[in-house]
């Protein structure tokens, strides 16, 4: 289901400013990596702009969507983000599958901690199974569980170094975005 048909505005490529932006966010996540996602073995990807949000989307599907005239296009295969009112680019979790292999940083939560997590909580001290080493305090971390199964995105409140003698309290992983979204937010994920 790339395809989704309703009447709305129409879908272009991201400006300079919105692909440097977009590209800055994303590179927190996946760093260099971030070329892998544009050139991949299947194909060429883009990225599209339509009502603020991001699609990722193949440049096979993007040129049969030609077809179809731009105000009844709603949207064109994954959605990775929005802009907000600032121009600040925000990661939706609709992203995950797409970053998660791709991710540098990475963060295993103990079983006890993935349901505070996946209601929206950031990750304390005493969840944290374990970390990357040399993550650096906010940098852009991948939360999965201790079965290797991505749950989220968070920034890393504190260094590797910093998670080992800080108190079990202590929160060491902002919450971003989780997988239980799409049951707490299901009407506005596209």
């Amino acid at each position: 289901a790339d395809l989704v048909l309703q009447l709305s505005g129409k879908m272009r490529p991201l400006t300079e400013e919105e692909t440097r932006v977009m590209f800055e966010k994303i590179a927190k996540y996946i760093g260099e990596n971030l070329q892998l996602l544009v050139d991949r073995p299947d194909g060429t990807y883009c990225f599209r702009l339509h009502n603020d949000r991001v699609y990722y989307v193949s440049e096979k599907i993007l040129k049969l969507a030609a077809n179809i005239s731009g105000d009844k296009l709603v949207s064109l295969g994954t959605c990775f983000g929005k802009f907000t009112k600032t121009h600040k680019f925000r990661l939706h979790i609709t992203a995950l599958d797409y970053l998660a292999p791709y991710a540098k940083y990475k963060v295993w939560i103990k079983p006890g901690a993935e349901q505070s997590f996946l209601y929206g909580n950031h990750v304390l001290k005493s969840g944290l199974g374990r970390i990357t080493e040399n993550t650096c305090q906010y940098q852009g971390v991948v939360v999965y569980s201790m079965a290797d199964v991505p749950l989220g995105f968070g920034v890393a409140a504190k260094s590797t170094q910093d998670c080992r003698k800080v108190d079990p309290m202590a929160i060491v992983v902002f919450h971003q975005a989780d997988i239980g979204e799409y049951v707490r937010h299901e009407e506005t994920l596209t």
